[in-house]
């Protein structure tokens, strides 16, 4: 006879059982991750909607993550041998074996046609076919890129600067000139976001058999050098809408404003070198593009 306090240990095992298998698949998803895709891709609607369909919104947000959990799910399950290796990834749950790789690709199935089906039925299908294209790109060309070369990194920046381009095809059904500058100001952020991490973490990722920085031979000047490079390339980038009569002048002000600062933590890792400085540009990074496309969406 199973008494109250059992009862009450074998329940709390089963909640503990559930809440480690949601922790499991946020971090197979990399939930935190897709956090900032998806804020891209609201916004993007938003600054393009003329008046917010919220069927439509609700369906890219949900379809939009399931893309996204599957695009992360799919480069863990190819990298989960390399995964072993590296400190920062050993613990995810493929190379753990809490996930296995069958109910891994059962998933990312799943969660590839719910993605899907959301776009295409309740926003239309150029934004489904977009996503799809984005995730194939991620997981077929840049996750085996990786161990290859480090152009892997341009190639990645696709995907990852759709989002707020699908924002705007979710919105007018159309690629136009302001959705195409959304795009290519997320496009040109990554390198010095990505490359930052890369530094950061070059040791790690040579364990895994990851050259991830511009040039293979690691922390130098050279490399410094060319993430200073494109993080000034962010600049002009940047002031593109303002150019083009898309910003208002307060906005533009904000945004180059974000942009020099982006620049100086840029230059200190030039000077300094030190994986301090790297992180300092990481967080610049985490922090420059939602607010620059918040200052593009409320256009001053």
């Amino acid at each position: 006879m199973i008494t109250e306090s059992a009862a009450g240990e074998i329940t709390k095992e089963a909640e503990d059982r559930k809440v480690s298998r949601l922790s499991d698949y946020l971090a197979f998803t990399k939930f935190r991750l897709a956090g900032l895709v998806i804020f891209s891709a609201v916004l993007g609607y938003l600054a393009a909607a003329e008046q917010v369909n919220w069927l439509t919104l609700i369906a890219l947000t949900l379809g939009g993550s399931f893309i996204t959990a599957s695009a992360n799910g799919l480069n863990q399950i190819y990298e989960r041998e390399r995964d072993k290796l590296m400190q920062r990834t050993f613990q995810r749950p493929l190379p753990q074996q809490r996930i296995s790789v069958k109910e891994a690709y059962i998933a990312c199935i799943l969660f590839a046609i719910a993605g899907f089906i959301l776009l295409f039925w309740f926003c239309n299908p150029l934004t489904a076919i977009l996503s799809l294209g984005s995730l194939l790109i991620y997981a077929y060309m840049y996750t085996p890129l990786k161990p290859l070369t480090p152009l892997a990194v341009f190639v990645g920046a696709i995907p990852g600067a759709l989002p707020p381009l699908l924002g705007f095809t979710a919105a007018d059904n159309s690629i136009g000139f302001e959705a195409l500058i959304w795009f290519f100001i997320q496009f040109m952020w990554q390198f010095p976001h990505f490359w930052a991490i890369a530094w950061r973490g070059h040791e790690d990722y040579q364990r895994g058999g990851f050259y991830l920085l511009p040039l293979r031979n690691g922390k130098t000047r050279e490399n410094a050098a060319t993430i200073f490079f494109y993080t000034l390339m962010n600049l002009p980038v940047a002031l593109l809408p303002y150019f083009f009569g898309i910003s208002g002048l307060y906005s533009s002000v904000g945004i180059f404003i974000m942009n020099v600062f982006f620049i100086y933590y840029a230059y200190k890792l030039y000077s300094g070198k030190s994986d301090k400085d790297a992180t300092k540009l990481m967080f610049a990074s985490f922090f420059y593009l939602p607010v620059v496309q918040i200052l593009l969406f409320l256009n001053l």
